[in-house]
């Protein structure tokens, strides 16, 4: 069993069962620092910023993506130390039992209009103006490595009908290659929204000509309804050398009078501040803050609470939505910790926006 869980840990990120042929190619990238060269976008997509404000999304000395504030190269030797050192949290995990609450739902009808329906980690069902959007969706356990903690709220084959469907990057606890097939087929007419480079990998999978690859601070093409892709503070990886080669990111999305910013996968930054200078006051901050422990290691990639409470203040947004946790087993912290943490924060008014933890499946009204 702990051997399982090892490997489970070592696929986080798309290393996968194949972490120990690799160890000989992280070896070699260790030391690698990447440094801002150059820049990169979808002349096809509108910008959101003029070039005097922003280039564009930077690339790395090797032409790979890389953060904006945090440059950061994931180190295997890294992966090890977070393996083999004590944790504080992990003999809490083995004891805590709860898991989230889930509200079953017979279809998507469900949803209403101008709603949002979480489906777990960070899989949200959304529709506004009538436009129904799905964001990262994992239908199921990515890999028998990774199982879901918390059954999917509605049957795979109710995820019809989908206008968009909204991939932030290529990790498989958000970009589900089952998933994505089994939509596809369930949804021919949908139109297919993510990062740089990640397009040609969907395309491969659903076979749609119907895929928008975005810059940072770029605009979609969209009908009923505005989005856009933003940074984020993360990194890039399905499988041994691949790191970095497709573009992470967050998104705004606008209609019905409505602004939703969905973080993505992300550790603190002044991105999110960023936010709200561009697009003024944001309705719901759908914000990660799962899968944090030990802090030293997720950092670079993820938010603790409080961060994501300070992350809160600089967007100030109407309501804080928390997601990334209580799904997938990712780290050291007891799976529902990240809830009993940012409830903390928020009865020490860390943080003045309304706080909103439904369940799995519980339509949240817009």
């Amino acid at each position: 069993m702990k051997r399982r869980k090892l490997l489970g840990r070592l696929a986080l990120g798309g290393v996968g069962l194949a972490a120990v042929p690799g160890v000989y190619f992280y070896h070699q990238t260790e030391r690698y620092v990447p440094v801002r060269k150059d820049y990169t976008r979808n002349p096809a997509l509108k910008d959101l910023l003029p070039a005097g404000q922003w280039p564009g999304t930077p690339l790395d000395q090797k032409g790979l993506f890389m953060n904006e504030q945090f440059p950061f190269w994931p180190k295997f030797a890294d992966v090890v130390k977070w393996q083999t050192e004590k944790s504080p949290y992990r003999d809490a995990k083995k004891a805590d039992k709860e898991r989230l609450t889930v509200v079953p739902q017979p279809s998507l009808a469900a949803l209403g209009d101008n709603a949002l329906l979480w489906l777990g980690h960070a899989s949200f069902l959304l529709r506004l103006g009538g436009v129904t959007m799905l964001i990262d969706p994992v239908l199921e356990s990515p890999s028998v490595l990774m199982e879901r903690h918390s059954a999917l709220p509605l049957p795979p084959a109710q995820f019809t009908g989908l206008d968009y469907i909204l991939v932030s990057h290529d990790h498989r606890d958000h970009c589900d290659q089952e998933s994505v097939k089994r939509l596809a087929r369930q949804n021919p007419g949908a139109t297919w929204l993510t990062g740089l480079h990640l397009d040609g990998l969907l395309k491969e999978w659903t076979g749609s000509e119907k895929i928008q690859a975005a810059g940072w601070y770029q605009q979609y093409d969209t009908r009923g309804v505005n989005v856009y892709y933003l940074p984020s503070r993360h990194w890039s990886r399905r499988g041994l050398a691949d790191t970095n080669r497709t573009l992470w990111g967050a998104f705004v999305i606008e209609a019905a009078g409505r602004r939703i910013y969905f973080g993505g996968d992300s550790g603190y930054g002044n991105h999110v501040g960023r936010v709200r200078e561009l697009f003024g006051t944001v309705d719901y901050y759908l914000a990660g803050m799962g899968a944090f422990a030990p802090r030293w290691f997720m950092g670079p990639s993820h938010m603790h609470p409080e961060e994501a409470a300070r992350a809160c203040n600089d967007l100030q947004p109407k309501n804080l939505l928390p997601m990334h946790y209580g799904t997938f087993d990712l780290s050291d912290e007891p799976l529902l910790e990240p809830a009993r943490l940012i409830r903390q924060l928020h009865a020490q008014q860390a943080f003045s926006s309304r706080l909103v933890l439904p369940a799995v499946g519980e339509v949240v009204g817009l």
